[in-house]
């Protein structure tokens, strides 16, 4: 279906790719994954011929179609949505504008072409494009009302749909989507994974997701050392089997039929358990068809993340009682909100609004003043917050060793090797240390966030959308580390897996008051009384 030949990729000195040979079939999902600058991105777009490599080349079966996810979220302004969307498939788009253009001038001369473009047109399933183009649109969430209207007037939000709607049109042979999860909410993802999961063509993903990838992922492609390595199965089988191989390695002492046994157990447990799920059901990819000899060890380097509580919390965590909040433009964020956390207590805070939630903790951190209301913390609690916008923490031009200085409790926490300690568990070792924290990512901003947290020893942590700029290594080693910890969590996230996984009562913030319950996320957003109670209050 494509192909990929002898390719490399060189800026300057540089090396991305070197010699890379990798076949994508048909039926097969592909996540690509690697660290930060390994060159995902740069490799999707030499599959989409919009970059050319150092050497090499990239082959589409001929008569094969391919789609890429744009990236340019305004590049259709100037269409309706629907036309958008239909777009997706230029050949059919074209030939639809010239039957409408002749038809608009019709004569005698042009009959004859009019109809060799209606046989074309019909073999494409042209009759059929409005309507599924308008389907597709709908099911991501977009309301018929705006099917046609201009791109460039709809929420920048919506247009992320309308392009992830384009990129799927007209079922592409060939499928190439970065980061297609962003700005969706939890049903849609569920939709695109529902969808994806019975895609009977060939994808090639990037993405942040773990919960997406193993949905949706038939094979990773591991960009590692300048090399593509191919492996059977999921994120999760990937993570856990590269793990177990990284372990094994570190056993020199084990012997080797000792090592096969364990990996063809690991083998067994995790295909029993994949069989089950939705992806593996439909396309029925079985890892028990897995070599052993397939599972290595990973090169990547995970953050120590590691939160301490400095004394336990007691029973009584926080109370609240009719808490409000609106925007700066007057619209309800949240109204009536009344709550009572006790120690074990793991909440997932959500919202359609994500206005809602940043409210909401930035008045619990007594960064904003509700509408009305009140609420207490515990006298045994220490509170740690990882705000959504974390720009006011890094405007002076400190190094990393003087600005974590700064949340430091005694003279020994200010010490230079007891705060290089805390930068080189987040991988700020060396000189790395001494940056200024003016220039620094996204990533590493939120990985100094991290390192501030840990210093601080607190025994509630408040997180609002903690994984955004993070790789798939620090958002695999921070929800590991949350899984562990003794301490409450009030946790909004769009990572699926964070929210599942962490999450023991989830708290939905609504324009008409609370829902609060004592499940799992997934639970909770599949139970039929909270469905229907949702409904009414945003209705």
């Amino acid at each position: 279906m494509l192909s990929v030949s002898n390719l490399s990729v060189q800026f300057g000195k540089r090396v991305l790719f070197d010699e890379v040979n990798i076949v994508f079939s048909q039926g097969n999902c592909y996540g690509v994954i690697g660290a930060n600058g390994a060159g995902k991105s740069t490799f999707l777009k030499m599959l989409a011929l919009k970059a050319d490599p150092t050497s090499g080349k990239v082959i589409l079966e001929p008569g094969k179609r391919m789609s890429v996810l744009e990236q340019n979220h305004n590049a259709y302004d100037q269409d309706t949505v629907l036309n958008a969307v239909l777009k997706g498939n230029q050949v059919l788009f074209a030939i639809k504008q010239e039957i409408d253009a002749l038809y608009a001038d019709y004569s005698d001369e042009n009959a004859e072409r009019i109809g060799e473009l209606q046989v074309t047109f019909e073999e494409l399933n042209g009759w059929n494009a409005d309507s599924e183009a308008a389907a597709l649109i709908s099911n991501l969430g977009i309301e018929e009302s705006l099917h046609h209207q201009l791109m460039g007037d709809i929420d920048p939000k919506l247009k992320v749909r309308v392009l992830l709607a384009q990129a799927l049109f007209g079922n592409p042979d060939v499928l190439v989507m970065d980061e297609p999860t962003n700005d969706l909410d939890y049903e849609t993802i569920q939709w695109l994974e529902d969808f994806l999961a019975t895609y009977e063509n060939t994808v090639i993903v990037v993405s942040h997701d773990r919960h997406f990838l193993d949905a949706v992922c038939t094979h990773i492609v591991d960009i590692d050392f300048s090399k593509l390595n191919l492996f059977s199965g999921n994120y999760t089988f990937w993570y856990e089997s590269s793990q177990l191989a990284a372990r094994q390695r570190a056993q020199q002492n084990k012997k080797a039929e000792e090592k096969a046994k364990e990996l063809q157990e690991f083998i067994m447990r995790f295909s029993a358990n994949v069989a089950k799920s939705k992806q593996a059901t439909s396309r029925k990819k079985m890892l028990s068809k897995l070599n052993i000899e397939e599972i290595k060890p990973s090169s990547r380097r995970y953050p120590a993340i590691i939160f301490d509580s400095e004394r336990e919390a007691g029973d009584q965590i926080l109370t609240i009682q009719g808490l409000s909040a609106t925007s700066e433009d007057g619209i309800t964020l949240f109204s009536g909100v009344d709550l009572n956390l006790t120690k074990g207590d793991k909440v997932v805070v959500y919202s359609k609004d994500a206005r809602a939630t940043s409210a909401f903790y930035e008045i619990l951190a007594h960064n904003k003043t509700p509408d009305q209301g009140q609420f207490q913390w515990g006298i045994t609690t220490t509170q740690s917050y990882l705000p959504f916008d974390n720009s006011s923490f890094f405007a002076q031009a400190l190094s990393l060793v003087d600005w974590l200085r700064q949340w430091a409790k005694t003279e020994q926490e200010r010490e230079e090797v007891f705060v290089r300690g805390f930068l080189g568990k987040m991988l700020f070792s060396g000189e790395e240390a001494l940056k200024k924290s003016t220039v620094l990512s996204g990533g590493e901003k939120v990985r100094c966030m991290l390192s501030r947290m840990m210093m601080i020893r607190a025994n509630v942590l408040m997180l609002d959308e903690p994984t955004n700029h993070l790789d798939l290594e620090s958002i695999t080693a921070f929800n590991n580390s949350l899984k562990q910890f003794k301490g409450t969590v009030l946790l909004t996230t769009h990572d699926h897996e964070f929210a599942q996984t962490v999450g023991n009562r989830v708290v939905e913030l609504t324009p008409k008051g609370v829902i609060d319950r004592y499940l799992t996320f997934d639970d909770y957003m599949t139970d039929p009384g909270v469905k229907a109670l949702r409904e009414k209050m945003y209705s």
